[in-house]
């Protein structure tokens, strides 16, 4: 009983048609798309662009956001090529069964139910807390302990969550609708953002626009970046260092795109739509990142942009305090497709592992009016509520960042040994110059992982170890792809 059985794609495919586990395909590359700017656009363009350039980057937090798009360009290829020779659900999970072997796909699978479940519960937080802030423009004030990050039992939270779960549970096709009309208000929310912020720029404010390197203050104790307990390297703010450390922090402004692989066998036709939807949805975001970026710098001397909201606070600075109420409702909007999106692709991971017989199989059923896993959905709803509810979890965001850089460079490092074990495969997308591109994608993303403090990697190898006694006590004794050799064998 190897744990580094591979499962073959043939078979994941053939797996895909079973009447049980069938969902239906009807995604567009249009709606891929949509699936990925809905995800990655949401507090990070709203929130990061002022954080980095005041402490970070100064006005060249636009480069940052430059480099960050390029590394997750690299991830991306390797993540298209895969999507496109492997059209199942599972994303990441489902790549490295295929190549690295069960029990490293079992570990990833793991390593995404903390990225997607506590993203999904931090994000979820986050819409309670500018829900609150645009109420409170209108004089209606939610209680404190009801409400925002350190509320006692988050109610908003709670609810947005339970009724994204419904919209879920009740089809891909009105999921992907819903999803769209938000989106739709969120990115001409960023447009007015950029369009309104051209008449309010200072030339001076570029100035310069790289500043000179600065060291930052000592970090000590397991806060300090892994980089430095090892190596002895201290952080840098500004200059050409500040911008690679900028890239570090505004990289996470770019998580999600790797969410529409998830929805592979949900589109009509993935070799050709999966691809589309994962690059164009990087490249969409990549030139509103950038975009906005330069106006609010343009705007405001960088080292005054706000913290918490420097796109509200560039426009009341030169007295447009209307549009950041309008800044508000796009942040909001914005929010609430995160949650979902991180929602769906949480369920279709679950959903592969469970028709794995990883997980209890009785997961894995399909509604037989939506055509949607209705049960896994529900659970995952029900404990994303819970967790945004009661746990303030801005403490332990930074784990989402460390699991999908993690599976990042699995996929990479698959999209190489798929090559040299299946170069039979029909591929529709190629990732060029390989294996170049995908050792880059690994070592940027091993890069930005070592700037991740020492306490981010203990919760992640802690988990990393819960994960691995579930899979030697439930996952390999239950393991399909185990239970079919054995019986070819008998």
């Amino acid at each position: 009983m190897s744990i580094f059985r591979t499962k073959s794609v043939e078979r994941s495919v053939q797996d895909t048609e079973a009447p049980e586990h069938q969902l239906r395909r009807s995604l567009s590359a249009l709606d891929l798309t949509v699936f990925g700017v809905g995800v990655i656009v949401g507090t990070g363009i709203f929130v990061l662009t002022g954080q980095v350039a005041r402490d970070t980057s100064g006005p060249a937090v636009a480069l940052s956001f430059v480099v960050a798009g390029v590394v997750c360009a690299l991830a991306a290829l390797c993540y298209a090529e895969f999507a496109s020779t492997v059209p199942v659900a599972g994303s990441a999970y489902t790549f490295s069964y295929a190549t690295i072997g069960e029990f490293p796909a079992w570990i990833v699978g793991w390593d995404l139910m903390l990225e997607l479940a506590l993203g999904g519960a931090v994000v979820a937080v986050g819409w309670s807390g500018y829900l609150s802030e645009l109420l409170a423009t209108f004089g209606i004030h939610l209680p404190a302990s009801l409400a925002g990050e350190h509320a006692t039992f988050n109610i908003p939270a709670v609810l947005v969550v339970l009724a994204l779960t419904a919209v879920l549970v009740a089809g891909i096709k009105l999921s992907s609708r819903v999803n769209l009309v938000v989106v739709a208000i969120k990115v001409t929310v960023v447009l007015l953002v950029i369009v309104a912020g051209l008449f309010f720029i200072k030339g001076a404010n570029y100035t310069p626009f790289v500043p000179s390197a600065q060291p930052t203050p000592a970090v000590g104790g397991l806060k300090a970046p892994l980089i430095q307990v090892m190596f002895g390297i201290s952080p840098v703010a500004y200059g050409l260092a500040g911008i690679f450390s900028g890239a570090a922090v505004v990289f996470f402004a770019f998580i999600g795109f790797d969410v529409v692989a998830t929805a592979a066998e949900e589109t009509r036709k993935p070799q050709r739509d999966l691809p589309i939807g994962i690059i164009a949805s990087l490249v969409v975001c990549t030139v509103l990142y950038v975009a906005v970026s330069l106006v609010v710098v343009g705007m405001q001397p960088y080292n005054r942009l706000s913290r918490s909201a420097p796109l509200a606070g560039a426009f009341r600075a030169v007295g447009q305090d209307w549009l950041a109420t309008v800044i508000s409702v796009g942040a909001l909007a914005g929010l609430t497709t995160v949650v979902m999106i991180l929602m769906l692709g949480q369920s279709r991971i679950f959903f592969a592992m469970s028709r794995d017989n990883l997980l209890p199989r009785g997961l894995a059923a399909v509604h037989p009016r939506f055509g949607t896993p209705y049960r896994i959905t529900i659970i995952i709803g029900v404990v994303t509520a819970l967790l945004a509810g009661l746990i303030p979890l801005s403490a332990l965001a930074e784990l989402v960042n460390i699991g999908t850089l993690f599976a990042f460079v699995l996929v990479s490092v698959g999209v190489v040994v798929l090559r040299r074990t299946r170069p039979d495969l029909p591929r529709a997308f190629r990732t060029p110059l390989v294996p170049l591109v995908p050792a880059l994608s690994v070592m940027a993303c091993i890069y930005l992982m070592l700037n991740l403090p020492v306490e981010t990697w203990l919760r992640f190898l802690i988990w990393m170890a819960i994960g691995i006694v579930v899979y030697f006590v439930y996952g390999m004794r239950h393991s399909r792809v185990s239970e079919d050799r054995a019986a070819s064998a008998g």
